[in-house]
């Protein structure tokens, strides 16, 4: 990453080597969404490409309506492409059965906007925990290593797996259900991680706490980290490259610098101009 002037939110990490001297984990060619047929018939991702590497934070930006959380969902798996090919390390992704997704999913995770609806509420916190040790193969171990692999994953989220234990998710408040997902991620350690507007519901103090948790993340497991976001300010601030995204298609792509600070498209224009300036009079013409 650049080196950005910012406010309220700490300085990143050092910035790992360029994005073109690593390896690609997510590649797409004419990603495409329709939803319905005929008259009823909606292009929400319209043949759209991109090329994600290993280590590397992205931002994809847009309004609401843009396409983003549909692209977040086939990146997922959670929905079918309808034209295009999405490559996953470097080969044609295959998520054709369960199994297959299942196995996916070990190298790509998601933290979604709204901690309240990312939990089961009826699975205590050691369970959700628990799946994740499972998932990476860890079914087997001892009882006093999996309790030492969530004590540490709590900590590392300056939480006290101590208190959480026998609890249920709605007993935590938004900001340590956040946490709490970042804790299942260490768990995890996905090559992947994408993160759907993850900061948006939570105060300044603690969205900081949560982006220096990301980026400290992907500095230890070299993690690719998506974000999905309206957010243009938070884009050049943390990432590496920019998608800016409309009627869903790119309309602008590149490093954070030169989107953000050099921008071609109108539209990004648009998206920059609308962020109020604190000593600016606002400009309200375009709202």
């Amino acid at each position: 990453m650049s080196d950005k002037k910012t406010t309220g939110v700490a300085p990143a990490a050092p910035a790992a080597p360029a994005a073109a001297a690593r390896p690609s984990c997510l590649r797409g060619t004419g990603v495409t969404k329709v939803f319905g047929f005929g008259e009823t018939r909606t292009v929400a991702v319209d043949h759209v490409d991109f090329d994600f590497h290993e280590g590397e934070i992205i931002s994809i930006v847009g309004e609401s309506g843009s396409g983003k959380t549909t692209i977040s969902k086939m990146l997922l798996g959670l929905i079918s492409v309808t034209e295009g090919q999405i490559d996953f390390q470097g080969k044609p992704r295959d998520i054709s059965s369960h199994k297959k997704k299942n196995e996916y999913w070990k190298g790509i995770q998601a933290i979604f906007q709204d901690p309240f609806s990312s939990f089961n509420m009826f699975n205590k916190i050691d369970a959700v925990l628990l799946d994740c040790i499972n998932m990476r193969g860890g079914k087997n171990l001892p009882k006093e290593e999996k309790v030492r692999l969530m004590t540490e994953a709590c900590s590392f989220v300056n939480l006290k797996y101590a208190e959480l234990t026998n609890k249920y998710p709605f007993e935590l408040s938004g900001g340590q259900m956040q946490r709490l997902m970042i804790a299942r991620i260490f768990l995890l350690k996905p090559k992947i991680l994408l993160a759907d507007e993850p900061t948006s519901m939570i105060d300044a103090c603690s969205r900081a706490t949560i982006l220096d948790m990301l980026l400290k993340l992907r500095d230890e497991i070299n993690m690719t980290i998506i974000f999905i976001t309206h957010d243009i300010g938070l884009a050049y601030y943390i990432s590496d490259s920019v998608y800016i995204m409309e009627h869903g298609k790119f309309v602008e792509s590149g490093g954070a610098d030169e989107v953000i600070l050099t921008p071609k498209a109108d539209y990004t224009k648009r998206l920059i101009s609308d962020v109020p300036k604190i000593y600016e009079e606002w400009d309200l013409s375009t709202v």
